[in-house]
């Protein structure tokens, strides 16, 4: 019964004396313990009518036919809460059947040809008079073969050009002209351009949309009929009320414009933190536009698009929460996150985002999150994983100004960006004393070589010096950075050590200067003239020049 809308009561009693059937349900109200259970009783059964052949709940009914009827309701609410629940968002009619003396609530669903589902990501169908899950694999006739590893290089088979949103072909060429001046894909005709980034795909003579070429380029209708669930729900909260969001956007739209659309929304009530570091200022927002687009990219190439779940993003003052219907793909997990090989669970749209150069390589993203948040001197990214989802969480408030200065200072002198690891070391170190070296594999997710060699790195840079078996961050980045962490590395084990790189340098050379012995040995000028006038007691070093001109030379034995 689909339709069935404004009953006589003589239709009405026949549906009573007819009982549950393939578009019939009835369902207590006075039994349900409040108007949240009344709800979700409702919504499960709409969304497997909406999957069927569609049909009608009637509120106010027991199992057997007696009606019990329903109080203190609220149609327009009713209809609303079922709205938010199911995804996409089921439009639904209520009537209002009075009888004896009760008021029973007619719910309907229609059938659309859409697949829905539960706000939490069930989908179910009706099947006789009872509702059952509705698999993946029953969905083939709509997703072609979803048994391929790409699920979102599959074809579409009830896609067709007429899908195809032309503005969006145009947005991506010029987007990329911008990209990549060099690139020859802009050149293409649109179907070329289409077909040589695998978009469309010819099917028994006929082009065809691929899942990727729909979320890259399909109408907002053609999603909504062929991919429901590939939404983006934003919900904005407020300092005032962390709890209930006060502002909400449903987006069932391609990737590019989903991205352009939530960047703007950001972008918008974006605090920026002006940071001097030497005769620059650095601008530090409260949520960099690199990191949320790449975290976005990462939760649109890497959620499951069978779980009828949406992509969340919740923006908070003080944090951007992203969920991600999907656990993380085999092998991933939050301890190797930062360096396992990349494994998209949707290879062509992370393909089509390197080639559109929206990301530089698959893969990357969760290091740069990484590397733009440590640089900034804010929290590190947190990622948490359910059994059907993952959530990245991003900080706007800055946890250290003055290490964010020491990085861009340090990051200028060298002439280079440091990499992830070696800031990793780096940050761990401005709240701890010291690291050893299996610390600094599990830090930064490496094998002891890789893990050994960084921490090298950061000893020839003068930044880190090594004290037995720990690193330790030297003098001048304590000074630099102004940690609350206290320099207590023994001064006599300080010393040997930078004897020794004196005396290795004057091997190759004939003098040395105080700026020389810093640069060596990590050390402030009071610390260089400290170990000069030792050295000079010990009758190691000796005096040449005066003032600027003056430098040390090695005493002959």
């Amino acid at each position: 019964m689909t339709g069935g809308i404004y009953l006589t009561i003589t239709e009405f009693e026949q549906v009573l004396s007819n009982g549950e059937n393939l578009t019939v349900e009835f369902k207590t109200w006075i039994h349900a313990k409040d108007m949240r259970e009344r709800i979700s009783l409702a919504v499960d059964e709409l969304v497997a009518f909406a999957n069927a052949k569609g049909g009608t709940v009637f509120m106010g009914v027991e199992d057997d036919g007696t009606v019990t009827g329903c109080n203190r309701y609220d149609t327009q609410k009713i209809m609303e809460s079922i709205y938010d629940r199911t995804r996409p968002a089921l439009f639904t009619e209520i009537e209002v059947i009075r009888y004896e003396g009760k008021d029973v609530l007619a719910i309907t669903a229609e059938r659309d040809g859409t697949t829905y589902a539960t706000s939490d990501g069930r989908c179910l169908k009706r099947l006789g008079k009872n509702s059952k899950p509705y698999y993946p694999d029953e969905m083939s006739n709509k997703y072609a073969s979803i048994q391929s590893p790409d699920f979102s290089g599959q074809i579409l088979t009830d896609s067709t050009v007429e899908d195809i949103n032309v503005l969006e072909i145009y947005n991506l060429k010029e987007k990329l002209k911008m990209r990549d001046p060099k690139s020859s894909l802009p050149e293409l005709e649109d179907t070329s351009f289409l077909r040589d980034l695998g978009l469309i795909k010819e099917d028994e003579g006929t082009d065809r949309l691929t899942v990727a070429g729909l979320l890259f380029v399909g109408k907002e209708t053609a999603i909504n009929r062929l991919l429901p669930q590939a939404e983006v729900i934003y919900l904005h909260y407020s300092a005032n009320n962390m709890e209930e969001y006060d502002s909400r956007l449903d987006l069932k739209q391609p990737i590019i414009s989903v991205i352009d659309r939530l960047t703007e929304k950001i972008q918008n009530t974006n605090k920026i933190v002006n940071v001097q570091v030497g005769l620059f200022r650095l601008e530090v927002e409260d949520f960099s536009e690199k990191v949320f687009q790449e975290a976005l990219f990462n939760a649109l190439s890497h959620r499951d698009y069978l779980n009828m779940g949406a992509v969340y993003v919740k923006h908070y003052p003080d944090r951007i929460v992203i969920e991600n219907p999907g656990a993380f793909p085999e092998g991933v997990n939050e301890k190797n996150i930062i360096t396992h090989p990349s494994t998209p669970r949707n290879k062509l749209i992370a393909e089509t985002l390197q080639r559109l150069k929206y990301v530089q390589r698959t893969g990357q993203g969760v290091d740069i999150i990484f590397r733009e948040m440590i640089s900034s001197g804010k929290p590190y990214p947190q990622y948490y994983t359910y059994s059907e989802a993952v959530t990245l969480t991003i900080f706007s408030a800055i946890d250290d100004v003055n290490f964010v200065k020491f990085i861009a200072s340090e990051q200028d002198k060298l002439q280079k960006i440091l990499p992830l690891p070696e800031l990793m070391i780096l940050r761990y170190l401005t709240d701890n004393k010291r690291i050893i070296l299996s610390e600094v594999q599990g830090l930064t997710q490496l094998p002891a070589a890789e893990a050994r060699k960084s921490c090298n790195d950061l000893v020839k840079y003068g930044l880190i010096e090594l004290s037995g078996k720990e690193y330790m961050l030297t003098p001048k980045v304590y000074e630099a950075i102004k940690s609350d962490v206290e320099y207590t590395q023994d001064k006599t084990i300080q010393f040997i050590k930078a004897k020794s790189r004196i005396l290795e340098y004057l091997e190759q050379e004939n003098s040395i200067t105080n700026e020389k012995i810093r640069e060596l040995c990590g050390y402030t000028k009071q610390q260089a003239r400290a170990a000069i006038d030792k050295m000079r007691a010990e009758n190691i070093l000796k005096l040449e020049g005066k003032g600027k001109l003056s430098k040390y030379i090695k005493v002959d034995d």
